[in-house]
């Protein structure tokens, strides 16, 4: 089973070189991605400046795991790619990179909402919005 997580931030490098190796894969006809971003909330008058990521790997990466097989019975799809970041990731990083690849683009649109929406359901990740004043609340999941 792989493991989905990198620690902190997901890198545009890390996120380009993932779809500069799909270009030898000539079957593939669309991509889609999904980048979750870190928003600055503003939470009782407080601004967020992070969130620290944890998670039960062990369970998170089994709900990862599930999610992927679900999503390859459902959708024709040619291959998949979920990251999540874990520990501290600032206001305006990537903290959830999905990638999905099909022959055909309206596979990929449908596929990638599926994804989402089963990892924000699913998945025991948990995140705690740091606030300037180094105090914090754990974020809902939306």
């Amino acid at each position: 089973m792989k493991n989905c997580f990198k620690d902190g931030a997901i890198t545009p490098e890390f996120i380009a070189t993932s779809i500069a190796h799909h270009q030898v894969k000539t079957n593939i006809g669309a991509h889609q991605i999904f980048l979750g971003q870190v928003r600055n909330d503003l939470i009782d008058g407080k601004e967020v400046v992070a969130i620290d990521y944890s998670a039960h790997e062990e369970m998170a990466n089994k709900a990862f795991h599930s999610i992927r097989e679900a999503t390859f019975d459902k959708f024709d799809l040619t291959c998949m790619h979920i990251y999540h970041s874990k520990g501290v990731v600032r206001k305006g990083e990537i903290c959830l990179f999905v990638f999905v690849s099909s022959a055909h683009r309206k596979m990929v649109q449908q596929a990638i909402e599926y994804v989402v929406e089963a990892i924000k359901k699913d998945v025991p990740v948990f995140g705690k919005e740091l606030f300037e004043d180094n105090s914090h609340v754990w974020k809902e999941n939306k």
